[in-house]
This record gives C-alpha cells, sequence and structure tokens, in this order.
C-alpha cells in the first residue's frame, strides 16, 4: 500500500498530542509501519499545534509537505483553514467548528474570518464540520474534543471500531476511558 498521510492541527492544549498517540497506536496495532512527528509553536501559549501522522508498508520520513495530507484533522476552524495547502486534491478535513480568537483578533488588529467552512469546501476540499466542543461536553468533559474528533475520524479508515477501543485502552487512563468511549461514539454517531 502506498504511505498515507494524517496531519492534526490545533491549539496547544486541546490535546491534540493525546490524538496523534491513539491514531499512531491503532495502526502499529494494525500493522502498518508508522512515523509521527509533532510540531509545536507556542504551543503552552495557545499557539499553533501540528502533528504528523504517516502510515503504510514503509515509511521512510516523519513529514507530509504541501499537498501530500489526505486527512486535516483540525481542533479548531482557523487551524483548518490555515493547514489547508497541506491537503491533497481529493482530501477530506474533519474538523471541529470552534472558534479560538488568535492574538491578532484578540488585540483587535483582525476580524476572525467568516464562512472558513465555505470557503474551504470552494477550494474543492472534502469538509466534515462538526460541533466536537458540544459532543464532548455531553460525553462528560470538554477536554475529550480531542477523541470526538477521533471518532469522527474513524469514518476515514477501514478498521474495526474494536481496534479503536483497543488503542484507546492501552493509551488513556482508565479513570477516563469511559468517557473517552462516549466521546468517541458520539464523534462517529454525530
Amino acid at each position: 500500500m502506498s504511505t498515507k498521510n494524517v496531519m492534526i492541527v490545533g491549539v496547544g492544549g486541546q490535546g491534540s498530542l493525546l490524538a496523534s498517540k491513539l491514531l499512531g497506536r491503532l495502526l502499529l496495532d494494525e500493522g502498518y509501519d508508522v512515523k509521527v512527528s509533532e510540531v509545536h509553536g507556542m504551543s503552552q501559549r495557545g499557539g499553533s499545534v501540528v502533528t504528523y501522522v504517516r502510515y503504510g508498508e514503509h515509511v521512510y520520513s516523519p513529514v507530509i509537505d504541501k499537498g501530500e495530507a489526505d486527512v486535516i484533522v483540525s481542533f479548531e476552524l482557523l487551524e483548518a483553514a490555515r493547514w489547508l495547502p497541506f491537503l491533497k486534491k481529493d482530501g477530506t478535513v474533519v474538523t471541529n467548528i470552534q472558534q479560538i480568537d488568535p492574538m491578532p483578533v484578540i488585540t483587535g488588529a483582525m476580524e476572525y474570518p467568516a464562512e472558513l467552512v465555505e470557503k474551504m469546501k470552494a477550494t474543492g476540499a472534502k469538509v466534515d464540520a462538526l460541533d466536537c466542543l458540544g459532543l464532548a461536553e455531553e460525553a462528560g468533559s470538554s477536554k475529550a474534543v480531542n477523541i470526538v474528533l477521533m471518532g469522527r475520524l474513524s469514518h476515514y479508515f477501514d478498521m474495526p471500531e474494536e481496534a479503536w477501543m483497543k488503542a484507546m485502552e492501552a493509551i488513556v487512563p482508565a479513570k477516563f476511558l469511559e468517557m473517552n468511549k462516549k466521546a468517541f461514539e458520539l464523534g462517529k454517531n454525530a
């Protein structure tokens, strides 16, 4: 099989690193060669965080270049739009519709861009946008946005749900497991 590329993008503190660990574990368990690379901006200060997950029969580099991502998973709408040039022509964006104002918006120097989902679709991208924050809160914690997104992402992988659950059990602390399983189901079935 050819190498597949998934970018996970968001803002520091949203749980993108746990999401990339879950996806990486799932793919390893399913027998793929997997490379995961994390790129941090000012992640601890609410800056951009990007994780590359590449998998296939043989993966030689952890880096995804422009136009190579099969899927972009985004925790925040503007981050989805910011990383759109990395998406393949027939690629998919799975995004939370939550908006987190970047510093130029907070200071009043710029306005948060309007109609981002429509603008991304206008480029030809397939966009799967949903209220992951609302679903995470329904599951029991606003911090479960990452697992809601993984549940939604599961639609684009030909892997049994049991494999996702096994990977989750391996990386999520036991006291948060049931809540995360509920978050996964809510994202999957939204």
